[in-house]
């Protein structure tokens, strides 16, 4: 059965190879990041893009309102879009750590509300964390404001999925280790992951395709490695 699929952060790495995926796969997909040039040349009739700054509650709004008068029902929403903040401790400003919270975390929460009223039962919101927000998990210097905000979308999740597990939707979280891509580059320069983008990619759209049938509320660290 054909689903409705969102995904941001869609223009570059694991979501640019997930939403070709799903598309080619028979799903209808709407595609969201700031820059939709890279989304647009596919010139996949399945993938539909909008604009959205998701540090912006005014683009959030109007994304929405686009979206939920294009579908009364959505499936599936996979927050998968990530802003990374890669410097010392005393070197983050206030603003570092507000643009980071404001992708990577409230723009999560504000997106989430704005698109309940077509969410049901059985639809699946799934966050992209990662393993540097796993409490206990390793952690790497220059990466404060980023992975405690990965942190935050896991709590998130669980309290978004106890107060909606009577009527739905389910809320779950991956917390991906290292995969090769734009990001992890900026993190990591020089180091070579052990999967690739349209590998990670495969896997969280069967996620997010089952995974409600198994679980709510709950983090699934997907890591080969460390980082």
């Amino acid at each position: 059965m054909s689903k409705r699929v969102i995904v941001t952060g869609a223009s570059r790495g694991i979501g640019f190879e997930m939403i070709q995926l799903f598309a080619n796969a028979g799903h209808e997909v709407i595609a969201l990041s700031r820059k939709i040039d890279a989304i647009q040349s596919l010139d996949n009739t399945s993938i539909q893009a909008i604009a959205t700054d998701l540090s912006a509650q005014s683009s959030i709004e109007e994304t929405a309102k686009t979206i939920l008068t294009k579908w009364d029902r959505i499936d599936i929403v996979i927050h998968n879009a990530g802003m990374l903040v890669n410097k010392p401790f005393q070197e983050l400003t206030p603003e570092d750590f507000q643009q980071c919270y404001a992708v990577n975390i409230f723009g999560v929460a504000s997106l989430t509300q704005a698109l309940l009223p077509a969410l049901t039962k059985d639809s699946h919101v799934v966050a992209i964390s990662s393993m540097g927000g796993i409490q206990g998990s390793a952690k790497f210097p220059g990466l404060a404001a980023y992975s405690s905000a990965k942190g935050a979308v896991i709590t998130l999740f669980e309290l978004l999925a106890e107060e909606y597990k009577e009527n739905g939707p389910s809320f779950n979280t991956l917390a991906l280790g290292a995969v090769q891509t734009e990001m992890l580059e900026e993190a990591f320069p020089g180091y070579q992951a052990p999967l690739t983008a349209p590998e990670m990619a495969s896997y969280i759209m069967n996620f997010a395709l089952t995974g409600n049938k198994f679980y709510n509320g709950k983090v699934l660290q997907v890591s080969a490695s460390t980082p």
